[in-house]
C-alpha cells in the first residue's frame, strides 16, 4: 500500500494565504477549499496513492504542559492580530474556520478517506505514528512543515507543494522527476536529505517558531581547534566520546541568569522535536484512534455527496469535473490481516 498522508491545516491554511488580491471572502474561502480538493487529488495521482490520510490539530496539545513555553509566542500574536483585527477581519477568519470543519466533516462522514484527530495531539504526531504503526507500506507526506524531514526513508518521503520538491531518501526531485539544483552551489543538485543529522540540528538549534529555546546558542556548526562544534558531536553520538561530552556537558547562563546544561536541554528539545519520542500515553491514544480508523463504515453514494458539498461552497470547477476526484475520495483503506 502507498498512503498518501496529508497535513491537513497546514494545506488549506496555506491556500487562503495565497489567495488573489481583490477577492471578497466567499471567493477565498472557495478557493481554499477548491485547492485542497485539487491538491489531494493531484498528489494521489501523480504519487499513484491507494489510500489518502487526512491528519488534524488536536485542541489540547500534550507538548505545552511538558514546556510551557511552547507555542506560546505564536498564542500571543495570533491573539493579538485578532485584538487588533476589523470586523470583517474576523469574520472571514470564523468563516475560514467554518469551512475547514465543514471539510473536515465531509471528508470524514461522506468519503472513504482517513481522518485522524486526538486530542492531546498535533497533526505532526498522528502523521509521523501513522507511518510507525505501517512500518511495510509506502508513505508519502503532503505538507511545507520541514519537521517532516526527519521522517524521510526508504518508504516515506515528502512533498512540499509551495517549493514543489519531493524529498526521498535518494535525493530531492522536481514536479518533472528531475533533481534539484543547489541554488547555493550553481552546477550541482540537492543532496538527499539527512534525516538524523537535521533532527540534531534542529534539537540544537531550537525552534523559534514554536518557542523551543536552543540547547546551545551560540554553538557553531563547525567546531574550532579550541571548540567543539554541532557537526563534530552528532558525529560522536554513537561512540559517545571526547567530542560528544565535551560538547554536551558544556554549561552556559541565560538572561534570566539560570545555568542550563547543553545535555539536559537537548534531551528536552528531543521530546518537543522528535516525532518518535512521544510519551507512552499520547502514543497509546494514537493507536486507539488509528486502530478506530480501520472501523469507520464505507462511505456510499460519495459524488452524490461531494456535488453536495460544491454546491454549499460554489465550487463549480469541481463539480464540473468530480471524477477526477472520485478516485482518492473513493479509495478504502484496506481491512486488517
Amino acid at each position: 500500500m502507498r498512503y498518501i498522508i496529508i497535513d491537513t491545516m497546514n494545506m488549506f491554511f496555506r491556500c487562503k494565504h495565497t489567495a488573489q488580491r481583490g477577492m471578497d471572502t466567499w471567493q477565498k474561502v472557495g478557493m481554499g477549499l477548491h485547492m485542497t480538493l485539487t491538491s489531494a487529488a493531484k498528489e494521489f495521482r501523480e504519487h499513484k496513492g491507494d489510500h489518502v490520510v487526512f491528519a488534524l490539530e488536536g485542541r489540547n496539545n500534550w507538548r505545552k504542559k511538558f514546556y510551557a513555553p511552547y507555542k506560546l509566542k505564536r498564542s500571543e500574536d495570533r491573539e493579538a492580530k485578532h485584538q487588533a483585527a476589523t470586523e470583517e477581519q474576523q469574520e472571514e477568519d470564523a468563516l475560514f474556520f467554518e469551512a475547514y470543519d465543514d471539510l473536515v466533516e465531509f471528508l470524514d462522514k461522506r468519503t472513504n478517506c482517513t481522518v485522524l484527530q486526538t486530542d492531546r495531539c498535533e497533526g505532526d504526531d498522528l502523521m509521523a505514528r501513522w507511518i510507525q504503526t505501517h512500518p511495510d507500506d509506502e508513505h508519502v507526506i503532503v505538507s511545507s512543515d520541514t519537521d517532516f524531514i526527519q521522517l524521510v526513508a526508504p518508504n516515506v518521503s515528502q512533498y512540499n507543494g509551495v517549493k514543489k520538491h519531493l524529498y526521498t531518501a535518494n535525493g530531492v526531485y522536481d514536479d518533472k522527476g528531475l533533481p534539484v539544483v543547489d541554488k547555493k552551489n550553481p552546477g550541482e543538485v540537492l543532496p538527499a536529505p539527512e534525516p538524523d543529522w537535521e533532527l540534531f540540528f534542529k534539537c540544537i538549534r531550537g525552534d523559534t517558531g514554536d518557542n523551543v529555546f536552543s540547547a546551545f546558542p551560540g554553538a557553531r556548526l563547525k567546531g574550532t581547534k579550541n571548540k567543539v562544534g554541532i557537526r563534530e558531536a552528532y558525529e560522536d553520538r554513537e561512540s559517545q566520546g571526547y567530542n560528544w561530552n565535551n560538547f554536551m556537558l558544556q554549561r552556559w547562563v541565560d538572561h534570566k541568569g539560570a545555568e542550563h546544561k547543553v545535555m539536559d536541554d537537548f534531551n528536552r528539545n528531543m521530546t518537543l522535536i522528535d516525532l518518535s519520542k512521544q510519551p507512552q500515553d499520547i502514543k497509546d491514544a494514537m493507536d486507539v484512534t488509528i486502530a478506530n480508523a480501520y472501523s469507520k463504515p464505507q462511505a456510499k453514494m460519495v459524488g452524490a455527496h461531494l456535488l453536495k458539498f460544491c454546491g454549499k461552497y460554489e465550487l463549480n470547477n469541481v463539480a464540473k469535473y468530480v471524477d477526477r476526484y472520485a478516485d482518492f475520495l473513493n479509495a478504502k483503506l484496506p481491512e486488517l490481516e
